[in-house]
């Protein structure tokens, strides 16, 4: 059966599935435009880049598609309210937040007509975030790549929020590697979208080094190992020298912070830094994010190839949820 469409606030999307923001710089226009080219939502990761970069950006991607192009930027950063503006104002179609909740955004979303998505991982932040004017909300559990804001896994925590949000759109997020599991998060569990972030790395027009792809390739189940990241949060990530360091009590200082990026940061090392790192290739020593799932992904098609390969594996199991009260 085909998959119905997402709207959110004005934007209807042809295809349910968004692509999740990525930082630092690993979804960037290249990426999120191809997505949304194809019918669903691309996403910008905006954290931890300036934000005239971020603008540039997002101004390139909408020169790329017509499509719908959203970015995505952690409440932790100190500049969060800064850039929100600043993608408002350089034309990006949607806000996406996690890592923190803002109330003043969605005053800002409401008074530009852009629509705002927020991420929780609780039952309670379902609720505060319909209550608040979110136009839709993504439940990311805990086998997600990058920061978690929880240790329970997605078909465990989805059903509890998806009991408390009643009026927007719900997306399910956290280790969704194909259209099988696309098909069971909206027929078996009512969610009205998917959201995939790992699974979109590992395509064409992701515009990370080779290195960074071939880490991923070579993942395996155990590779895949939660840190404590200097943002506060549990962060998910895959072995590698650096980390093997970090785990033993070894020096991973990268000395005094120079960017003063973050609201709260430990400063074990820099972050953006190491992030960074990687994404250009050297990942021995940056930090290379993943979702807990990356293992299961042993290919590299184009973004289009793969959106279509997504939707014909979900449409021919595909049934909708009978009712959302009884998930």
């Amino acid at each position: 059966m085909k998959l119905p469409e997402l709207t959110i606030g004005r934007f209807k999307a042809k295809i349910p599935i968004v692509q999740g923001g990525m930082s630092v710089r690993v979804s960037t226009s290249s990426l999120a435009a191809a997505v949304a080219d194809c019918g669903g939502i691309g996403t910008i990761g905006g954290s931890g880049i300036p934000i005239d970069e971020l603008k540039e950006d997002i101004r390139k991607a909408k020169r790329m598609t017509r499509g719908i192009v959203a970015v995505n930027i952690m409440f932790a950063v100190k500049q969060f309210m800064e850039a929100v503006k600043a993608s408002i104002e350089a034309g990006v179609d949607m806000i996406v937040t996690g890592a923190g909740f803002s109330r003043d955004v969605f005053k800002v979303g409401k008074d530009h007509n852009v629509p705002i998505v927020s991420i929780v991982s609780s039952p309670e932040f379902g609720k505060l975030a319909e209550r608040s004017g979110a136009d839709a909300i993504v439940v990311e559990a805990k086998e997600a790549g990058g920061h978690l804001g929880t240790d329970r896994p997605l078909r465990e925590l989805f059903p509890e929020v998806r009991k408390v949000v009643k009026k927007v759109p719900l997306i399910a997020a956290g280790g969704i590697t194909d259209g099988y599991e696309i098909a069971e998060m909206m027929g078996q569990f009512g969610a009205d979208a998917v959201q995939m972030a790992t699974r979109f790395v590992l395509t064409k027009e992701c515009d990370v080094s080779d290195n960074f792809k071939q880490t991923y390739l070579n993942a395996r189940k155990e590779d895949v190992v939660l840190i404590k990241s200097p943002v506060g949060l549990p962060g998910r990530a895959i072995r590698n020298p650096f980390l093997e360091r970090f785990f033993s009590g070894g020096d991973v200082y990268d000395g005094e912070c120079r960017r003063g990026c973050l609201k709260s940061c430990s400063h074990i090392f820099c972050i953006i830094d190491r992030l960074d790192l990687s994404r250009i290739g050297d990942t021995e020593e940056g930090l290379v994010f993943s979702g807990e799932n990356v293992w299961r992904i042993k290919d590299i098609p184009s973004v289009k190839e793969l959106i279509d390969r997504l939707v014909a594996e979900a449409e021919s199991v595909y049934a909708p949820a009978s009712a959302v009260a009884s998930v």
